[in-house]
């Protein structure tokens, strides 16, 4: 696992296990430190989000993806509060605030590494904030709705306070205050809707401790919050107006859908094909919506793909892009999400039967602000 501390990791361990002890209550004293220096520089409100998700970074331990997420929203909120020339301040409240609530953790030795840390991730932070688009760093949300269509998936419905500016296809950071501090992607199953609900498909994996915290702990009533969206490779160009062939395995189909209901939002005459992979019948757990999608649209073909279900019908048995080979038409665009082995596959298969690169849209491993 990737550290920030690489030339000392005995002090990283340590650093974590401090960070570790410190309740999240203690945001309180970091922003008043921050207040006592720098009057009006961080929101109150905003100090929890900010004082967790920088002593996050600062600790490190976080996948290349999932540290994606922590810049891109600490990235943001550095430029809307305009705190990069207040940067030093801000890092020298994280550590006193750290240091008076690990007080039985501290050490001189464990202070230098923790300040090492808190240099690479400013410096990080700085980099993003240069990349970094003008808005809100996160919003808000509420839970409205958590059903659980299998025991390892989990659809959430949740309701921005403002509006969130997101297009189909892109990805947002989400975090959710059972884990403060811990920033993961998710991509919005819905096209914009006139009531700015978002709806988000999470499966639950072995390692996954947000993903696990969603899926079997999260309610209906409880807060999240969401980061700026990020582009994955999966938006749909305005430009083009040819036929589609969308790929998806799991809930790889939340951005998949989302470019259906963009068709649908304005047809322009273009037909979609959307091939979505389950292991068998009873795994395919957004099927309510798909069914109602094909019945009111024409132009909308599902094909779904049954990788072990021997009751399935013979064209339905098979791996989802092996099924979608079968529906591939010349002239399409075609964009796939789902599993790593799919993914993987993918691209040389597709190239193996002659489809231009240009044409082939797969996600990108770490989402990049648009």
């Amino acid at each position: 696992m990737p550290t920030l501390i690489d030339e000392d990791p005995p002090a990283h361990v340590s650093l974590a296990a401090a960070w570790a002890s410190v309740d999240v209550r203690a945001a309180g004293d970091f922003w008043c430190t921050v207040e006592d220096r720098r009057p009006g520089l961080l929101p109150h409100r905003d100090a929890p989000l900010f004082f967790t998700a920088l002593g996050r970074l600062m600790v490190g331990g976080d996948d290349p993806a999932n540290r994606a997420a922590l810049l891109q929203v600490l990235g943001r909120a550095y430029r809307h509060f305009d705190l990069l020339p207040h940067s030093t301040t801000i890092g020298d409240a994280l550590l006193a605030t750290v240091a008076r609530h690990a007080s039985p953790l501290w050490t001189p030795q464990l202070a230098l590494a923790a300040e090492r840390a808190l240099c690479r991730a400013t410096h990080a932070v700085r980099r993003a904030a240069a990349r970094a688009g003008d808005g809100r760093a996160w919003w808000h949300v509420q839970v409205i709705g958590h059903d659980r269509p299998s025991p390892d998936i989990a659809i959430l419905t949740v309701r921005p306070w403002r509006r969130l500016p997101f297009q189909p296809g892109q990805a947002v950071p989400v975090c959710t205050p059972r884990l403060p501090g811990h920033w993961r992607w998710l991509s919005p199953a819905n096209a914009p809707r006139a009531d700015g609900t978002v709806e988000l498909h999470v499966r639950a994996v072995p390692a996954g401790t947000v993903s696990h915290r969603l899926v079997h702990e999260v309610r209906a009533g409880e807060p999240l919050w969401l980061g700026p969206p990020g582009d994955t490779g999966l938006r749909l160009d305005p430009a083009s107006t040819s036929d589609l062939l969308l790929v998806a395995g799991g809930t790889g189909l939340a951005p998949l859908r989302s470019l259906v209901e963009q068709v649908a939002a304005a047809p322009d005459g273009r037909r979609v094909t959307l091939v979505v992979g389950a292991r068998t019948f009873t795994d395919l757990y957004d099927s309510v919506s798909l069914d109602k999608l094909q019945c009111a649209h024409d132009w909308l073909t599902i094909v779904p793909a049954f990788s072990d279900d021997p009751c399935a019908e013979p064209a339905e048995q098979g791996d989802a892009l092996t099924i979608a080979l079968d529906h591939h038409q010349p002239g399409q665009e075609i964009y796939l999400c789902g599993p790593p082995a799919m993914l993987t596959s993918a691209r040389p298969r597709l190239l193996a039967l002659g489809v231009p690169a240009e044409r082939i849209h797969l996600p990108a491993e770490r989402p990049v602000e648009a």
